[in-house]
């Protein structure tokens, strides 16, 4: 592989290219979102991750206009919000996604939770193909979808519904490692992005981490990062603070080795965020 830069993209089944470090801005209020992203933007990153159900939509479309930078040079995304599941609602919600961040289109667009039955699942799933053969979105995916999901997903998919996932977006870290759904997607091309890489700070004192930290002189958000890049996933670190917004971009002028990665393998299930995979819904 070759060696990872700031400026790294990987390559989606849609063509387009993705960025390999993305700005989340989950939880960031809309007051300072612009702001925190102009930071991100100056940074280095180029690939800002934000949803409907953030309510800040519009602060990163002000920040994309505002950077000084060509708008493809910036990867945008957004997501289908639970209460907007269905055909028709989904339709609606990239309507005002577009209005909202006052752009011409969305790089990707993620089916944001597997809720509202099978139904809405796959009626959400049409109006992102159809807002992708328009030019509305330029790749589409899920977030937070278990396999049963993604195989419903998949069957619907090739009954003739078309499109293709390009991405799949879950909380992944070594104490959420989620192996089984990410060889589902990965055995698919499909780029797997992690967020919350940093598990809300919640295991920053763990001894195997503590180990790396000493050994390469890097913060525990640092190591986790990098350990996002090496499994080959898209990490999405987010901060309002900017010290560490800088912080969590440094990570491309050290590299794990097998035994650091190995030392941080673990067989835990301990999300910190929701986990709708599991909904059997």
């Amino acid at each position: 592989m070759a060696p990872l830069t700031s400026q790294s993209t990987y390559k989606m089944v849609s063509g387009y290219e993705i960025p390999i470090v993305g700005f989340g801005v989950y939880q960031t209020p809309p007051e300072i979102t612009e702001k925190v992203t102009l930071k991100a933007f100056q940074v280095g990153y180029r690939h800002v991750d934000s949803a409907k159900m953030y309510k800040n939509e519009g602060p990163c479309g002000d920040a994309m206009r505002n950077s000084g930078l060509d708008r493809s040079q910036i990867f945008y995304t957004t997501k289908i919000p639970r209460d907007a599941m269905g055909y028709e609602k989904a339709k609606a919600a990239i309507e005002s996604s577009l209005a909202e961040a006052k752009v011409d289109y969305i790089d990707l667009i993620l089916i944001h939770a597997p809720y509202g039955g099978k139904e809405a699942r796959l009626g959400a799933w049409k109006a992102l193909v159809e807002a992708q053969k328009a030019g509305k979105v330029r790749s589409i995916g899920v977030s937070n979808f278990g396999i049963h999901h993604l195989e419903e997903l998949e069957e619907y998919i090739n009954s003739g519904a078309g499109g293709k996932i390009d991405v799949g977006q879950y909380e992944i870290h070594p104490w959420c490692p989620r192996d089984d759904i990410v060889q589902w997607l990965q055995k698919r091309n499909v780029i797997v992005e992690a967020y919350a890489p940093l598990v809300r700070a919640k295991r920053m004192d763990e001894p195997a981490l503590q180990n790396l930290v000493k050994k390469h002189n890097k913060t525990p958000a640092q190591i986790l990062v990098r350990w996002s890049l090496q499994k080959g996933y898209v990490p999405l670190p987010k901060s309002v603070t900017d010290s560490r917004i800088e912080e969590n971009f440094q990570v491309f002028d050290f590299e794990l080795s097998k035994e650091d990665m190995d030392s941080l393998t673990t067989t835990e299930y301990a999300p910190v965020c929701w986990d709708p995979t599991v909904d059997r819904d």
